[in-house]
């Protein structure tokens, strides 16, 4: 008699980009839906990034095993919201991920949620923690509705409210982190403070205090994401041509950068993170030009 064989388990991998109604587009980049079901267990690296990301879980909680803050105690959460932050998270999961990410711009955080980006940056909050009762009332709508459509249509619905009411950071930091964003964190903030007309330290105070990073450190996270941008792309350059793209000085330097702000080498993070299903790649189609994520002097690296 032969033994009973055990079935191999039954994969289900599902990313889902969506659009944001017109009104938020200033202050959400972009909703993204992910379900992984039937996989190993491991780990994830939530790499630095421009945006404040908000993930509500519709299955498990999600287990935060290192915070950006090393201070920071790691905890598990049904929905959070993680600042702006230039060191990696480690998210531990049991082969089954399940949930809504939520792109917001950090200048967008205090129409969303009523506070500056600098009061999240570094750190992961429980989602409650910044919208009360309101938070558990969007996890439970999400659960119940059968399709990303209409997961997207809540969000909006809950969010588009707030922005009658928006609180808008000084005009002159905005223009700066937009700035920043236009070149990648390639302009010296000496300029940024010359063109704003604001010393370089008082300059840099005042971004701090509105967005949580500082100016040099904020330019540094929008290299190194554009660096993920490039390698994470199915026509994927070099990494020494990534490297002369993205303005580091050479290869060695955006070795170091890496290890510093992913706690791993860039051929470690290519062989053991790519594709991951939470890491959405916003198309230009959804992303707002401000946060796209391939553009055109991207699409020049790739075609050398």
């Amino acid at each position: 008699m032969m033994a009973n064989a055990t079935a191999p388990p039954v994969l289900v991998e599902e990313s889902v980009v969506g659009r944001p109604a017109a009104p938020l587009r200033p202050f959400i980049a972009g909703y993204g839906g992910f379900r992984r079901e039937g996989f190993a267990p491991g780990s994830h690296l939530g790499l630095p990034s421009r945006h404040v990301t908000v993930i509500i879980s519709l299955g498990r909680p999600i287990d935060i095993a290192a915070m950006p803050d090393p201070r920071q105690q790691a905890g598990a959460f049904m929905a959070f919201v993680g600042g702006l932050h230039a060191t990696a998270v480690t998210v531990r999961h049991d082969g089954n991920q399940y949930g809504l990410h939520l792109y917001a711009t950090p200048l967008g955080v205090r129409t969303l949620f009523g506070l500056p980006a600098a009061a999240l940056a570094s750190s992961v909050v429980a989602l409650r923690d910044v919208m009360g009762p309101r938070a558990d009332e969007l996890t439970e709508r999400l659960r119940a509705a059968p399709s990303w459509e209409q997961r997207f249509g809540i969000v909006d619905d809950v969010f588009t409210p707030n922005v009658a009411a928006a609180a808008s950071p000084a005009g002159d930091l905005a223009w700066a982190w937009r700035r920043l964003v236009a070149s990648n964190g390639n302009v010296p903030v000496s300029q940024l403070a010359d063109e704003a007309g604001s010393s370089r330290r008082h300059f840099g105070e005042r971004f701090r205090a509105e967005l949580g990073l500082t100016p040099k450190t904020a330019a540094r996270v929008l290299r190194f994401e554009r660096a993920c941008t490039l390698l994470h792309h199915s026509e994927r350059p070099s990494v020494a041509q990534v490297a002369a793209a993205c303005g580091y000085y050479d290869q060695a330097h955006l070795a170091r950068e890496w290890n510093a702000m992913a706690g791993c080498a860039p051929g470690a993070w290519i062989r053991e993170e790519l594709p991951f299903v939470q890491d959405h790649q916003l198309p230009d189609a959804i992303a707002s030009p401000e946060y796209s994520a391939l553009g055109s002097s991207e699409r020049e690296v790739l075609a050398r």
